[in-house]
This record gives structure tokens, sequence and C-alpha cells, in this order.
């Protein structure tokens, strides 16, 4: 009939709710899976406060951070390096994430856990005589400085490539309007590129932190005492591995799950949100200054 009013009918999409239907399956015979296994889950909360278990817990971050921070610094050295006019340095800081990135981190650690069977000691001689350092190099470079040397210098390669892809990614002619109205490249680089570079390197820096963090458990090949180490020894004594080994995967999620939102407030800080802010201000007032040849 002519002019008759339609009536709305709501869309079925079968294909949302078949999937949906499959999801719910596979998790609810996940679960009876779960259910069912020769786990005594009644157990595991009592390993999460076991001694050992919390010092590993707390090498595991202390272990983590330490690198990560020792990582940042060697990175952005390096970073800087490759981008310096001087070719040795360019050439140096290449074969130097060459080599730590292109190397296993286990290999490394294992390196410097075996360093003594080369060099039985460090020393570093002064000047007029004497040593100012002259120790044996396997009390020097123990488990835990071979894990965290292994950690740190790979991840610094890694460190370096994400500086430098940040600084890359800063305007060139903010840097020209800054050294224009009279700040020294250093000042140029500390107050307008590196705030700006942070929106591209926060991300990946943080999501280098987390696999830092479960990438500490390498450190249990040579006897560190972290969260793996630590449910072994667990283990080792009442036989209940797939226990203590969920006791350790409940603080690995638990810290990971804190740097994560640690991260996502820092990408609030100097991501997106941070284009409305001072040093997008700053950025824009740069970039009105008009050069001119003198």
């Amino acid at each position: 009939m002519a002019g008759a009013v339609l009536p709305i009918v709501r869309r079925r999409h079968w294909g949302r709710w078949i999937s949906a239907v499959m999801i719910l399956a596979l998790l609810a015979g996940l679960g009876l899976l779960l259910a069912r296994a020769k786990i005594a889950y009644d157990q595991v909360p009592a390993f999460l406060w076991y001694r050992v278990m919390l010092t590993g817990l707390l090498n595991t971050v202390v272990l983590a951070v330490v690198a990560q921070a020792v990582a940042i610094v060697l990175g952005v050295v390096v970073a800087l390096l490759r981008r310096s006019a001087n070719p040795v340095a360019r050439v140096v800081a290449a074969v130097y994430v060459w080599l730590f990135r292109g190397l296993p981190v286990l290999l490394q650690i294992l390196i410097w856990f075996n360093l003594a069977l080369v060099f039985e000691f460090v020393s570093i001689p002064l000047p007029f005589g004497g040593y100012l350092v002259h120790e044996p190099t396997n009390v020097l470079v123990s488990a835990f400085v071979a894990a965290l040397l292994g950690l740190a210098l790979n991840e610094s390669a890694y460190m370096a490539e994400i500086v430098r892809a940040g600084l890359g990614s800063v305007d060139a002619g903010q840097v020209e309007a800054a050294k224009a109205i009279g700040m020294t490249p250093a000042a140029a680089l500390r107050r307008v590129v590196l705030p700006q570079a942070m929106r591209v390197i926060i991300p990946p820096t943080g999501n280098d932190f987390i696999n830092m963090l479960k990438g500490t458990s390498m450190a249990s090949v040579i006897g560190v005492t972290e969260l793996i180490h630590a449910a072994n020894n667990i283990s080792s004594n009442n036989l209940l591995v797939m226990e203590t080994l969920l006791a350790a995967a409940i603080w690995y999620m638990v810290v990971v799950t804190v740097a994560s939102v640690g991260q996502h407030y820092l990408e609030r800080a100097f991501g997106a949100d941070a284009r409305t802010g001072a040093w997008s201000r700053v950025g824009r007032a740069l970039r009105a200054v008009p050069l001119r040849r003198a």
C-alpha cells in the first residue's frame, strides 16, 4: 500500500552471537580442564608469602629497575653518538648496537658470569703507582652483577635505537629556531628536542621495561634468587612444582600490571595529551620565530 509506514526491524548480528558462544564454550572448557587438573590451588596463596619468594620478588624488581635505568643512560649516550658529526663516534656507536643487540641475552649473562676464566683480576692502575681497584673478578662480578650487565647492555642497544628514533621525530626547524633565539645545542636538546621526543620514546620504553621484568628470569640460570629460582627452591623441598610456579606467575602479573599502569600515565603525560601542554606551546612559539639570513 502506498504511503504505508514500514516497520523498523533491528538488524541481527548472528556472526557476533555465534562467535561469542564459541569463545565462552572454549573458556568454559578451559576452566573445566584446570578444575580437574592435579593442582593444589589452596596451597598457592601460602607460597606467595614464603621468605624466599619475597626475596625473589625483591631481586626481580631491583634487577629490572637498575638494569633499565643503566640501559636508558647508555642508550641516550649511544643515540647521541650515532647522531654525532664525528664519523668515528658514529661507527663506534653503530658497532655497539650491532654487537649487544645481536647476541642473545642469556649468552651475554653467561659471558659476564664466566669472565673470571679469562681475566683473573679487575685492575684499575693509578698514574703514580698502585691500584685504584685490584680485586678478583669473581668477587666483583657476582651472579647478580653478571645478570645486571647482561640485561642492561643488551637493553641499552635497543634503547639507543628508540631514543634515536624519538630524536629524529622532532622537526629540524624547531632546532634551528631554538639556535636562532640563542640556545646552545645542549640547551636546545634538553629544553626543546627531548621533551617532544618523549612522545615517541615512552611507549616502546615502557614495553621494554615490562619485557625486562620478565627477562630477569634468565638470571636463574646463574643462581640469582629471582622469582623463578625462588619457585624452584620451594618446589625442590615439597615437590609442588605447578603450585610454586603459579605463585611466581601471580607475582609476575602483579609487577607487570603496576608497570603497565605507570606506562599508561607516562604516555598520557607525554603523549597526545601533551600536545596541548606547555611543551607544545614552546614548540609553536619556536616555529613562529622568523629565520633571517645574517
